[in-house]
């Protein structure tokens, strides 16, 4: 579908239009329009696969916002993962007062955050059940259980109609904190009438209901009963309840644990200060003090689960790290696979076996649980809310379609279920909810200190470097005249050549330089363009290979 800038808001419609987390897992931010105000639930990241070398993370597109982040209200915070409040900083530098509003754990993990960039954020700490009004905005909170302490939903009010936005959720009915997802909740919103329902699309594709979190445990504890050696774990820095799991087995076991990190020793700091991490007495220790220990008594708890390049488990893997793997050692992936990472962490794997490292992972035990609903909790859901429309949020393209059509079948009418993507315009008017237009909602790369500047192209160039190398040519060039003074000199990195692969370049670029105009002939700029060019369709055309090609061109 051919879609054009949106027109204006009608009087009295609701705006929504997500700029991230619609066709991809992670990137999740959505901004609702009413009144000429402006309210953002999540601000978060993606984080790159293997054809984006060298990127960080990838923010979401603020273009559309830009202009009008004084009429921004707030950011709403569903939950502390990083799809969801990795980008709030980004935001924040741009305007640093636009008040965030989550739950206790997740203004932690975000003020912690925000504290290496330093800034100060303004802060409003809400619970479930609670309400808060921002502008022509009514929140309210309503608990759901997740696989983070403290997850919420949000239902937003405004003249134009209730909208509940899920964020992540599911309905483990045993869940680690005895905090299920507040049904009855649900149900009484959906008693009043809701006009919009954004549900969680992540595991829609998945039948039947998400396994418990209890059901874990004993997978995990004959982990830590029978592993000869270190017990090695892997798992997201903010997934407290698996890290809790993990240390009460280590407890259980007589194992100490240590947390390697940074990330995971601050969230897990954060959340023990908070009490929603609860540690043993002396059970966690200094990572030094491991080392005067057996082997078969530790436990180290790390990131990386993600084959993330530069998170401590890859460069265990690739014996970077101080933290020797070995014959023996037993590596427990506490963690599913993110769409996107499955070589990265296939590489790692097989890296760590290479090793002698014994892998335990979801493929082989039962050693982990989604946090997000399967497609018979969202039935259920549908079910008892019984909206008026439905937007499928938070999956890749099969996700969200799955997810409509499990609607669908709930009764709501195919009319009235809209499968947008990111930068998608959905308009909420007077009931009915249409696509109306579209905005930017790009990739937008962050590069070490830099956000923005690399691009697509860079990315390309990046990729030839690593697949393809490079070929510089040296060119002395008589400026005068625009000939070549002497034969040029190619020099290469990456790319295998002989003695003679190049001697008939120098007859392409005799031809090339022939074909500029007289005007230009001492254009520096144009005569390296022309150079490389050429150079770079005859080693396509004559072998069939697309190096990166660079001319320098000196003043003979």
């Amino acid at each position: 579908m051919n879609l054009s800038a949106p027109p204006a808001l009608p009087r009295g419609g609701l705006r929504i239009v997500p700029l991230g987390g619609l066709g991809e897992v992670g990137r999740n931010m959505t901004v609702f329009e009413h009144e000429g105000k402006l309210l953002i639930v999540d601000c978060g990241v993606l984080f790159p696969e293997e054809h984006q070398p060298g990127i960080d993370v990838i923010l979401p597109e603020f273009t559309w916002i830009r202009d009008r982040l004084k009429d921004v209200v707030a950011i709403v915070l569903t939950h502390g993962h990083e799809d969801h409040i990795g980008g709030v900083p980004y935001l924040l530098k741009e305007r640093a007062d636009i008040p965030v509003i989550g739950s206790k754990l997740t203004l932690a993990f975000i003020s912690a955050k925000l504290k290496e960039h330093r800034i100060r954020p303004r802060t409003i700490e809400v619970e479930a059940g609670g309400s808060s009004k921002q502008g022509p905005f009514d929140l309210e909170f309503i608990a759901v259980n997740h696989s983070i302490p403290d997850a919420l939903a949000v239902a937003i009010r405004t003249r134009a109609g209730l909208v509940i936005n899920t964020g992540d959720f599911k309905m483990d009915q045993f869940p680690l904190d005895s905090r299920i997802t507040d049904l009855n909740h649900f149900a009484r919103l959906g008693e009043e009438g809701v006009d919009l329902f954004m549900t969680d699309s992540t595991n829609a594709e998945v039948p039947g209901f998400t396994m418990s979190e209890q059901d874990l445990v004993p997978a995990i504890e004959q982990v830590f009963r029978t592993a000869p050696r270190r017990v090695i774990v892997s798992s997201f820095a903010s997934h407290v309840h698996r890290i809790q799991q993990i240390l009460d087995s280590a407890h259980e076991a007589g194992r100490k644990v240590a947390f390697v990190g940074r990330s995971m020793v601050r969230n897990m700091g954060i959340a023990e200060e908070l009490g929603y991490l609860k540690i043993p007495r002396g059970l966690v220790v200094d990572l030094k003090k491991l080392e005067s220990m057996p082997p078969e008594k530790i436990c180290l708890v790390c990131t990386g689960s993600q084959g993330e390049p530069m998170a401590a488990l890859s460069r265990m893997a690739k014996s970077e790290h101080v933290i020797k793997v070995g014959e023996g050692d037993t590596v427990l992936l506490a963690s599913s696979l993110i769409p996107g990472n499955e070589n990265a962490i296939y590489r790692v794997i097989n890296s760590l076996t290479d090793l002698g490292a014994t892998i335990v992972h979801k493929g082989n035990a039962k050693v982990h649980v989604s946090g997000h609903a399967s497609a018979g909790e969202l039935v259920y859901c549908y079910n008892i809310v019984k909206p008026r429309n439905v937007m499928p949020i938070h999956g890749e393209s099969k996700h969200l379609r799955a997810n409509g059509a499990l609607a669908e079948k709930t009764g709501v009418p195919s009319n009235n279920v809209v499968i947008a993507q990111d930068g998608t315009v959905v308009d909420l008017v007077k009931g009915k909810l249409s696509i109306v237009g579209k905005v930017p909602a790009g990739y937008v790369y962050v590069d070490g200190q830099t956000v923005g500047t690399a691009t697509e192209d860079t990315l390309a160039e990046r990729r030839a470097l690593g697949s393809k190398g490079i070929v510089t040519v040296l060119a002395l060039v008589d400026l005068d005249l625009g000939v070549l003074a002497e034969t040029p000199e190619f020099i290469t990195r990456g790319f295998v050549h002989d003695g003679h692969t190049f001697d008939d370049a120098v007859v392409e670029i005799e031809k090339a330089l022939a074909q500029i105009p007289k005007k230009d002939v001492g254009d520096i700029d144009r005569l390296e363009a022309t150079i490389a060019k050429s150079v770079a369709r005859w080693l396509q055309r004559k072998y069939r290979r697309e190096p990166l090609v660079n001319a320098i061109v000196v003043d003979a």
